[in-house]
């Protein structure tokens, strides 16, 4: 193989699988967040600032699956 289709391979895998996590994680929260509104529609602003706070810890790591994958491209 040469190293230019390894390379592309290691790209496409590092976005691909480091952006897994953070997709499922996204989801989850926005589940928990809906059933906490649910039971609770009182505590709404609560919850969506902590809903909002724990999206952005979870796109985090996303970003860095991205830095990952261009770090690997381009480097």
């Amino acid at each position: 193989m040469e190293p230019e289709a390894i390379r592309s391979l290691a790209t496409a895998l590092a976005i691909g699988l480091g952006t897994i996590g953070p997709g499922i994680g996204v989801g989850l929260i926005g589940n928990k967040a809906m059933e906490a509104l649910g039971r609770n529609p009182e505590a709404e602003e609560a919850v969506r600032t902590t809903m909002i706070l724990a999206i952005a810890f979870a796109e985090s790591i996303a970003i860095f699956a991205l830095v990952t994958a261009l770090i690997i491209k381009f480097v």
